[in-house]
Parts: C-alpha cells; structure tokens; sequence
C-alpha cells in the first residue's frame, strides 16, 4: 500500500489544495507559478458559490474554484485524459467565469476582476506543442504587447516533465516532481528544509486519514484506475483494429498488382477474379 495519496484522484487532488487546512500549500503553489508577476497574500474558496459547469465523470476533470484577496479568480483544474475540442472547453469554461461577474442593470460598467485557468493535464493535447508549460494571454498580434489582463490560462503537460529529484532548479518543479512521483514515494524530498513540503508530508499521508476519508479516497483511488484501464483498453483496441486495417490494405492492394499482371499476361477477367478474389469490375477498372 502507498504511503502518500494519488494527486490524479478527485479526493486525493482535492486534500491537497482544495481545502482550508491545506490552503498554504495552495497559495505556495501558485505564488511559485506567478513568481514575478503577482504575490498573493490569501483567498477563499468558491466551492460552493461557483458550482461546476459540466457533468463529465469526476475521476476524470476535477477543479477548485477560489478568489484571491485583490478579487481574482483562479481555477485550478487537474485533467487525467483528453477530450474532445478541448481548447475550446477551456475557452468557454473561462468566459463562463467571467460572464458570472456581470451585474443587471444599467449602472453596471463592465468592471470585471481577472481570472486565472491553471490546468493540470496527465495527458499531452494533440494540438498543443510539445513544452511542458504554455502560458496563453490576450495580446495584440504584431506587437506581442498584452492587450487585457483579465484573462490568463497556463497549461501544464505533466508527461513532458521528465526531471528527478536532484535536477528540479526552482519551487515549481519540485511542487511538479512531487505530484508526479507522490504515490511511489516513502518520504518527500525537500520536506526537512521546507515548511510547506512538511506540510504536505503530512497532508498527504494515507495513514494520516481518518475512517471515513479513507474508504472516500479508496472509492476515488478504484473509480480513477477502473477510468484509465478503460481508456487504455480503447487505445489498444484502437492500435490492433488500425493494424487489422493496414494488414487487409496491405493484401489487397497485393491482390490488385497481381491482377494487373496477369492482365498483362492476357488472362481473361473472369480467371484474373476467381484467381484473386476481386470482383470482376474491380479488375476491368485496373
């Protein structure tokens, strides 16, 4: 049995930043992300404010929604596979949070407050290239100069990270390394020097959890490995019916050069079919 919870599960994602007691781990996470640009001091969950705009299956796409102390919103959402137009879903997905800021009446002027897409993806989107971290703004296309700051996604394609323990340079590679390897691990790197890693230590500690949130994170832990035992399923079945596909491709189109030869030879059509198995229009057409 792991020592440490799955990061990819609902209840596991959840524990670690989702939470009240587990707050400092978020706001560690996300000040090393925007390390430069902003500082945030704290926030407050929208859980229950903000419910999610989808019913996809939870083991799958999960999210935290909350709200910074200068009024930002931020969606950290962790995806375990891909879907289809998912750039799309993240377009709407983000619009959506933004349009809920809108006020009736006429007094209103369009005073929104800037919203954040964090996304976690244990998958590598066939339309995004291949880096680790996208970061996506609203920009003026020639200039490169941001044109609005109220709207902001960063994709973080976790296969693509590939660095150990002892390679990991800043704060967000090793949140990154953690994440990825917390599951195998018999203690956490980094704990004894870091407050907010012996917090997780702790946090994140099977052992640590009561009855009731162990047979939740149990049902979450089977329902997130039966989804990614069907997803591979379909992927296998996939790669074997595309094999059957080139394989019978590749026998006739045998059968037609074949065909073609012994049209040349004067074979007549009707022996050229029975020979070959094609029919008797395909061989008059070669």
């Amino acid at each position: 049995m792991a020592k440490f919870i799955n990061p990819f599960t609902d209840v596991g994602f959840k524990r670690i930043f989702g939470q009240e007691f587990s707050k400092p781990l978020l706001l560690d996470f996300l000040n090393s992300l925007l390390e430069g640009e902003k500082h945030i001091v704290n926030l407050t969950f929208l859980d229950k404010e903000q419910p999610a705009l989808y019913d996809e299956d939870r083991s799958l796409i999960y999210d935290i929604y909350c709200e910074t102390d200068e009024g930002e919103h931020i969606i950290v959402e962790m995806q375990n596979k891909s879907q289809p137009y998912f750039k799309s879903r993240s377009i709407y997905y983000i619009s959506e949070s933004i349009a809920r800021q809108g006020e009736r009446g006429s007094s209103w002027n369009y005073a929104i407050d800037s919203v954040y897409l964090i996304a976690f993806l244990n998958f590598l989107p066939l339309d995004f290239k291949q880096q680790f971290r996208t970061d996506v703004v609203l920009a003026e296309k020639n200039t490169v100069d941001q044109f609005s700051d109220k709207l902001r996604m960063i994709y973080l394609q976790l296969p693509l990270f590939k660095k150990e323990a002892d390679e990991c340079e800043n704060q967000v590679e090793r949140w990154i390394y953690l994440l990825k390897n917390m599951e195998t691990l018999s203690r956490l790197p980094w704990a004894a020097q870091s407050a907010v890693f012996k917090k997780l230590e702790s946090i994140a500690d099977v052992g640590a959890m009561s009855r009731d949130e162990r047979l939740k994170y149990d049902e979450a832990l089977r329902k997130y490995r039966d989804t990614i035992s069907v997803f591979e399923g379909v992927r296998m079945d996939g790669l074997m019916e595309g094999r059957m596909e080139g394989l019978m491709e590749g026998q006739r189109s045998e059968k037609m050069e074949n065909a073609r030869k012994m049209k040349i030879y004067g074979l007549a059509l009707d022996m050229i079919a029975e020979i070959t198995g094609l029919s008797i229009e395909e061989v008059r057409g070669l």
